[in-house]
């Protein structure tokens, strides 16, 4: 990071079928705990102060090198602080696990406290507040390097133009937006989402592209609750994942899959996973088209918050394949 923070990673290979990458990123650690901090804010970042922390758990600059379809980061808010006011083309969503405060938006407020969603949406000028005595920690889910690749670059700290003689008087940029996005909800707050038994257990759906009430276009987010020694459903999906490990201890199987290239596709399945241990604090990350399953220890629940970017499903892949259902985890 000494050159400079990487905002969206290039694909270079020497050959067509791009395995090298392919594996190289396969072989990738997939568990990074609370003591992993691949960049802490201070490196090509304009929006930290000295009472702010901010810690990256996952970027497309890191290496090893994970993914840049989603990243990561925490931000920390000292009693009564908050962070300087700044504005960013693309969205983000803020996942509170821990306190209680509030958003400016765009001159609008939020309220929020633990377990709630707040969205920051696209072109929002924006800052957070901690309103107790007690830090605040958020957790903070960006699809950035979409809006990069897309061009849409334009962020900064808030700050008055100074170009004035160059260019015209203000326009209104919401001008640009698709018309009713104003009126989404930009906060999902915790007892308005209830659990549900589905396939795979018990879960909190936060965002997806059926809560067309929330302002919030790029990122799919729910909550899973796994039993003591239980198993959630095997499954497979094309979309990666980053799963948050809110409470509990257990392990997560993976199962590789390989394209079969002949007349058509076909999927060759892993007949043995590898297992990745995961505690509280940590963060998982499932590769693109792997089957996986999560397995909760004895001795408590595993919690966990699991993210997505929506833009697979609009690519075509929005389909879950289910190869074994929720279970008590006596067949594993």
């Amino acid at each position: 990071m000494a050159d400079g923070r990487v905002f969206l990673r290039g694909i270079v290979s020497d050959n067509y079928g791009l395995k090298t990458l392919w594996r190289r990123q396969r072989t990738s650690p997939r568990v990074r705990g609370p003591d992993v901090v691949v960049d802490n804010g201070h490196v090509g970042r304009s929006t930290v102060r000295n009472d702010n922390s901010v810690g990256w758990r996952v970027g497309p600059g890191d290496e090893p090198f994970l993914t840049q379809t989603l990243q990561v980061h925490f931000n920390q808010l000292p009693a009564h602080g908050s962070n300087v006011g700044h504005g960013h083309q693309n969205e983000a969503a803020f996942y509170v696990l821990e306190g209680v405060g509030h958003e400016i938006h765009d001159g609008m407020r939020y309220d929020w406290k633990q377990g709630d969603l707040i969205v920051v949406h696209s072109d929002c000028v924006h800052r957070h507040f901690n309103d107790s005595d007690q830090p605040a920690l958020l957790m903070v889910i960006k699809a950035k390097s979409l809006w990069m690749y897309l061009g849409l670059i334009q962020q900064g700290q808030r700050a008055e133009w100074d170009e004035t003689p160059n260019y015209g008087t203000r326009e209104d940029w919401s001008r640009l937006w698709t018309p009713g996005v104003g009126t989404r909800s930009k906060i999902v707050k915790q007892e308005e989402t209830p659990w549900s038994e589905t396939r795979d257990g018990s879960v909190r759906v936060i965002a997806s592209s059926d809560t067309d009430d929330l302002r919030l276009f790029s990122i799919d987010l729910y909550e899973q609750r796994i039993e003591s020694g239980a198993a959630s459903a095997r499954h497979w999906h094309m979309a990666d994942e980053i799963v948050y490990v809110l409470e509990g201890s257990g392990y997560s199987l993976h199962w590789e899959v390989e394209a079969e290239i002949a007349d058509r596709y076909y999927a060759r399945i892993a007949t043995t996973p590898s297992r990745h241990e995961v505690n509280a604090g940590d963060i998982l990350y499932i590769p693109p088209n792997t089957v996986h399953q999560h397995i909760s220890a004895s001795g408590g629940p595993l919690r966990v918050l699991c993210a997505h970017n929506r833009i697979f499903s609009m690519l075509g892949y929005d389909k879950v394949v289910y190869l074994a259902d929720v279970s008590d985890g006596g067949d594993l």
